[in-house]
């Protein structure tokens, strides 16, 4: 402070007019180093008192799974023996009973809606003869409507349509049964040999099956599965009455 009187009395400056700014070094270099001592305190404490620094992970016994009860596991059980009892429902049924209601249900499950269904009946189709015409052959239909002839020959299948099942064997000859539709099907017995397999469309002008001549061959129409009785054999071959 002096030198600066000194100064102003050099440059002949009255000294009551001088004004003296006393600069705040101090102060400002000390606040210049607060955030310096802040960390400064911070380190020393987590140094000091590991709490700050560590963190402990906390520990959580697990849990077990809880058992199943003993109801779930009887239900469980209790569907898969009803599964397997209807599978094999069905499968004994499609083997003896063909037309069986519960057969009749699952062929009409898988066969679509009724956009896709075949609606047509017996009077829908025309009637083939099931031997060749230049064959010898007798034919006779009982009162019930079964067809049957004895003879060597080619048989063939009476309307078109497809060759939903072959069972038997050769020794005690083989049965067939051909769908023409949803409703309409022809069961044919007694051949000795099949042409085709199961599954396969069956053509009016095709061999479907021959006959040896020493088992008796037995033709019969089902709508619904009930015979039908309702056709004509003659020199003109079959036809609807």
């Amino acid at each position: 402070m002096n030198e600066e009187l000194s100064y102003a009395e050099m440059l002949e400056i009255p000294v009551e007019t001088v004004t003296v700014n006393k600069r705040e070094k101090r102060r400002r270099a000390k606040e210049d180093d607060l955030p310096e001592q802040v960390v400064s305190a911070v380190n020393d404490r987590v140094e000091k008192d590991p709490a700050y620094a560590e963190s402990t992970p906390v520990e959580r016994e697990a849990r077990p799974a809880a058992p199943r009860s003993k109801l779930a596991k009887r239900l469980i059980i209790g569907e898969f023996v009803a599964v397997c009892a209807l599978c094999a429902t069905i499968f004994l049924t499609n083997i003896f009973m063909t037309n069986s209601a519960i057969n009749t249900f699952v062929r009409d499950l898988f066969q679509g809606t009724a956009d896709t269904a075949d609606t047509r009946t017996y009077s829908d189709f025309a009637l083939s003869p099931v031997v060749n015409e230049y064959t010898d052959v007798e034919i006779a239909v009982s009162g019930a409507g079964v067809m049957s002839f004895t003879a060597e020959c080619s048989v063939y299948a009476p309307c078109e349509g497809e060759l939903a099942s072959v069972n038997g064997d050769a020794s005690s000859g083989y049965t067939v049964e051909l769908r023409h539709s949803d409703t309409f099907s022809t069961v044919i017995s007694g051949l000795s040999a099949v042409y085709l397999a199961e599954g396969d469309t069956v053509r009016t002008n095709v061999p479907l099956a021959y006959s040896d001549g020493t088992q008796e061959v037995r033709v019969t129409f089902y709508e619904d599965g009930t015979p039908l009785n309702c056709y004509t054999v003659s020199e003109d071959g079959l036809a609807w009455s």
